[in-house]
């Protein structure tokens, strides 16, 4: 038996319609308020940015893959020295979102099974601090995983 790829989905609904829930994710200055501390671009089809988190002193590439607006977000970023690719799609759901998310990357083996449970609870997270911020206005990451800055 070969062995097959591991693949993260996480999803959730999002009172709000679908532009600006896709400008809450490419624009990094909305990211910011959820996910992100700074971004060095807006996400834009092939274009290389760097986000950096506020937990973490250090930048992170991006490789900005396909775009479609307000459908589709694509990009690449490094997990353990391998180029995973995450997809970012937007459907309706009566006047709401729903943002179903997949990563794509790791092999079936111990490595990728401590990466899939460790990004399914932050893909899960991401969601939920998308959420808050769009309907709520408030950043659930503040002050989240100051615990984990030495990692």
């Amino acid at each position: 038996m070969g062995k097959t790829e591991l693949t993260i989905k996480a999803a959730i609904q999002i009172l709000k319609p679908i532009p600006e829930v896709f400008e809450a994710i490419v624009d990094p200055k909305k990211m910011s308020n959820y996910f992100i501390a700074e971004g060095s671009g807006r996400m834009e089809e092939g274009r290389e940015i760097e986000w950096k988190f506020p937990e973490f002193d250090m930048q992170f590439p991006i490789t900005v893959g396909k775009i479609e607006k307000d459908k589709y977000v694509s990009y690449y970023w490094e997990v353990n020295k391998k180029k995973n690719l995450v997809e970012m799609t937007l459907s309706s759901f009566g006047k709401d979102t729903v943002v179903t998310i997949t990563e794509k990357g790791m092999e079936n083996n111990e490595e990728g099974i401590s990466w899939l449970m460790g990004n399914t609870e932050g893909w899960a997270n991401f969601l939920a601090c998308l959420k808050a911020y769009l309907e709520y206005g408030i950043n659930l990451r503040k002050g989240a995983f100051e615990f984990r800055s030495g990692e």
